[in-house]
C-alpha cells in the first residue's frame, strides 16, 4: 500500500527558510505519479493548495507564496520538495503532501500525515 511521509517542518523565525520533503513508500508498487502537490491547513481554516507540479514539470503556486516557495520533484526517487524562503507568520500551518498516482493496487489521490511549520513573529 502506498504511503506518503512528509519531513522538514519545524519552528523558524520570520524571514527564515525550510525545505519540506515528501517520500512515497512502497515505490515498487508505483507505476507512475501523475502530479504532486503541497497543501497546508492552519488552525480553524480549510486545507488550501500551496503548490503543485505536473509530471511534465509545470508548476502552479498560490498567490500568497509566489516568489517565495519553489516546488520540485525527483521522478527517479519518487519525491517532491517544497523550498520555502522568506517565511512569514501567516505561513504557519500543517503542510500536507499529495500525490495523484497509479499503483499496482489501484489509483487515486494519496496524502501524507502532514508536517508542522511554525513561523514566529
Amino acid at each position: 500500500q502506498v504511503q506518503l511521509v512528509e519531513s522538514g517542518g519545524g519552528l523558524v523565525q520570520t524571514g527564515g527558510s525550510l525545505r519540506l520533503s515528501c517520500a512515497a513508500s512502497d515505490s515498487a508498487t508505483i507505476i507512475r505519479i501523475d502530479h504532486m502537490a503541497w497543501y497546508r491547513q492552519a488552525p480553524e481554516k480549510q486545507r488550501d493548495l500551496v503548490a503543485s507540479i505536473t509530471a511534465s514539470g509545470f508548476a502552479n503556486y498560490a498567490d500568497s507564496v509566489k516568489g517565495r516557495f519553489t516546488i520540485s520533484r525527483d521522478n527517479a526517487k519518487k519525491m517532491v520538495y517544497l523550498q520555502m524562503n522568506s517565511l512569514k507568520p501567516e505561513d504557519t500551518a500543517v503542510y500536507y503532501c499529495q500525490a495523484r498516482l497509479l499503483a499496482t493496487t489501484g489509483s487515486g489521490d494519496f496524502w501524507g500525515p502532514g508536517t508542522q511549520v511554525t513561523v514566529s513573529s
